[in-house]
């Protein structure tokens, strides 16, 4: 009578062995991240939403200060250069000519520097007449495409006559370019700002393995 009892004990037993590996390993497919990778994400996350609202209260003003990172970026390398060519034994001319592009990227970073508006306005402008250059060429292709259908020519021309347009009131008004440029950054920013707190606070993440744990 007793084994006959233990019996049907032992395999409800196993099922729910089994019911319980199926469950953990269902569950495992999102774990929990640490708590101080949350914390850190919810952190960056907030300094990231507080620069995105600095940087659209202040577009242009974001413009210039980027310019400016860069042409220090830029003065550094210029200086490895330098010091590469001087001091890197080398038998081939190439020496000089590392040594005199290192001085000519310095000197474009100095001016950058020492003119941060000016360069920003002058960068703005060359876009703008890039995005000129696209516009008039898509407006030239929807006119000229004889085998798209109707609303894609149109689609094209319209792209095109909305980039001539911009380009027009970038070149007119370079500070609306930069001060464009500056919103959408902020824009970029806040939204990959807002991404990082969800992230933290809801604390999951994908496990890339899977793993199936029994309990003997």
């Amino acid at each position: 009578m007793e084994v006959a009892f233990i019996w049907p004990l032992r395999y409800i037993a196993i099922g729910n062995e089994l019911m319980k590996t199926i469950d953990s390993s269902v569950d495992k497919d999102t774990v929990k991240s640490p708590s101080w990778l949350r914390m850190a994400q919810i952190g960056l996350g907030a300094i990231a939403v507080i620069l995105s609202i600095t940087i659209m209260a202040n577009p242009g003003q974001a413009v210039v200060l980027m310019v400016f990172t860069a042409s220090i970026l830029l003065l550094i390398v210029g200086i490895e250069r330098v010091i590469t060519g001087l001091f890197v034994p080398r038998k081939d001319r190439s020496r000089l000519v590392t040594v005199g592009l290192g001085i000519l990227v310095i000197l474009i970073a100095a001016t950058a520097m020492a003119f941060p508006v000016g360069t920003t306005v002058l960068l703005t402008f060359v876009l703008a007449v890039a995005l000129l250059f696209d516009g008039i060429s898509r407006i030239v292709h929807g006119i000229g495409d004889k085998q798209s259908k109707g609303w894609t020519k149109g689609l094209s021309i319209g792209v095109g006559g909305v980039e001539v347009a911009l380009s027009g009131l970038i070149m007119v008004s370079p500070a609306f370019g930069a001060a464009t440029v500056g919103f959408l950054i902020g824009i970029a920013l806040l939204l990959v700002g807002i991404q990082i707190v969800v992230a933290g606070i809801s604390g999951r993440r994908k496990s890339t393995e899977i793993s199936y744990t029994r309990n003997d």
